[in-house]
């Protein structure tokens, strides 16, 4: 049942920040500086609480095998990049921070998204989390295009 809540709350925080960055923003860069917490801090961040102290739950759920080193290692790398990117925001670092911090990010989860899909074709895992992970990572990276390509091409 926890994982299903840190699904469920890894979702509603990235698109309130989606939301609330397009709502106030006024710029690319603002919009920007917004979303990457909120988008890095509810994926990243709350990833990171699942594997560290939920971790044979969420394999169980996912339908992959067990607590791992290589797990807990995941764990960390997802609290490093979700306190960087708030680092980022408290620290008011140029656009430029903020477009490296989600570059990384996306990039991951394309490439994360590229692992479920593989495991739900080839390994047949139908879990929830492998069908769902392409879609949202395609919708999350369409967010970040505007700011992202404003910052970038200005």
């Amino acid at each position: 049942m926890i994982i299903k809540l840190l699904e469920a709350l890894r979702i509603a925080g990235t698109f309130l920040g989606v939301f609330l960055a397009y709502y106030y923003g006024n710029s690319p860069e603002e919009v920007l500086r917004i979303m990457t917490p909120w988008f890095v801090g509810s994926i990243a961040g709350l990833s990171a609480i699942e594997g560290l102290f939920f971790g044979d739950e969420a394999a169980k759920e996912k339908g992959f095998e067990g607590r791992s080193n290589y797990q807990r290692q995941n764990a960390f790398w997802f609290l490093a990049v979700a306190v960087t990117s708030l680092v980022a925001f408290i620290a008011h670092w140029d656009a430029y921070a903020n477009v490296a911090v989600v570059s990384v990010f996306c990039l991951f989860l394309i490439l994360s998204a590229a692992n479920h899909t593989w495991s739900m074709i080839a390994e047949r895992n139908t879990k929830w989390q492998n069908v769902i992970r392409p879609v949202l990572t395609a919708l999350l990276t369409a967010a970040f295009w505007h700011p992202v390509t404003g910052v970038l091409f200005k």
